[in-house]
């Protein structure tokens, strides 16, 4: 073993110990000890924990839920962090179903932002530890919805596992899109059918080169279109899909805001959002969030009455990290 593995071995069990010996000091010294780690060294400490305590970090957090401590939003936020990207997107899938409301959105993120490759993964993960397809929970979801349709058939579409994206293809759907949809001078509504036909054919790659498609032919977004229709149940949900999957800095952004002003229609939603894309695109978020609303993000959390004071200085340090 090298020098500097002793030396990295040392510091993480030096932080294990500081972290064991802090736990009751309101998880702020955890929180702030993991936001600037990346995954592989969250996942090391972890391990170095565990082995250390004979006790998951994770678990830890989950039993300090169950004892109703007060922290119960940054031991949501870390326990989310502290997994790696297929578990934590399969226990958001998970409390999806929870709470006696399908949270849509959340599986929304799921399913228009990963690969293909990856949704495989957290489908297996969440029928490892949970006994149940994720698909099939979707599918028997109560009350029926409208984002029940798009998601099977974005479900179908991963399972192709197409790789080559067309010019062409992107032409011919866009076209019939616009033919199905604004084309019918008004006849009432879309064709659902033609919608989710090709959402279940094409790639999450080939469906946004044909709403770039769609707005370079018709001079605006496929979105715009969906409100000049009499807007029902389908058209909402699937203008918020097409808005996760063409645009999600706008949409992420949008979904913080509404998270930070203190509106309640997704009380986990600002953790969710702040843990899982902190390594992705937080950058361009951040961007399209000051650009809109005329405010840093991070000065956003900070004047929030809607989260307490560990989740905020946790989700500023997050606001704070560099991603590709």
């Amino acid at each position: 073993m090298t020098s500097s593995s002793n030396s990295s071995n040392k510091n993480c069990k030096t932080e294990c110990i500081e972290i064991h010996n802090r736990w009751g000091d309101r998880l702020n010294y955890l929180a702030q000890a993991m936001a600037h780690r990346t995954s592989y060294e969250r996942q090391q400490i972890r391990e170095t924990y565990k082995a250390m305590y004979g006790e998951d970090l994770v678990d830890r957090l989950q039993k300090t839920l169950l004892n109703n401590y007060d922290g119960n939003e940054i031991c949501n936020a870390l326990s989310l962090w502290l997994l790696n990207q297929h578990e934590r997107d399969a226990l958001i899938a998970k409390e999806a179903f929870e709470n006696g409301e399908t949270n849509y959105k959340a599986l929304v993120e799921i399913y228009t932002g990963r690969k293909s490759s990856h949704l495989l993964l957290i489908k297996q993960v969440y029928h490892t530890k949970y006994r149940m397809q994720l698909d099939q929970d979707i599918l028997n979801s109560e009350p029926p919805h409208s984002y029940q349709k798009i998601l099977i058939a974005l479900a179908t579409s991963h399972k192709s596992h197409q790789t080559e994206v067309s010019p062409h293809v992107a032409k011919c759907d866009a076209r019939r899109l616009y033919e199905t949809g604004e084309g019918r001078g008004g006849a009432g509504g879309i064709e659902e059918g033609a919608v989710l036909e090709i959402l279940s054919k094409r790639s999450i790659q080939q469906l946004k080169l044909t709403f770039a498609t769609y707005k370079r032919i018709y001079g605006h977004n496929y979105t715009k279109s969906l409100k000049k229709e009499r807007s029902g149940e389908f058209e909402g949900a699937l203008r918020v899909v097409i808005k996760c999957m063409y645009t999600p800095p706008k949409y992420y952004a949008e979904m913080l805001h509404f998270c930070i002003k203190g509106t309640t229609f997704d009380q986990t939603a600002l953790g969710r959002i702040m843990v899982s894309r902190a390594e992705i695109d937080m950058d361009e978020i951040q961007r399209v969030y000051n650009k809109k609303y005329a405010k840093g993000l991070k000065d956003a959390i900070g004047d929030s009455n809607s989260t307490g004071i560990d989740c905020k200085d946790f989700f500023v340090a997050l606001a704070g990290i560099r991603t590709p």
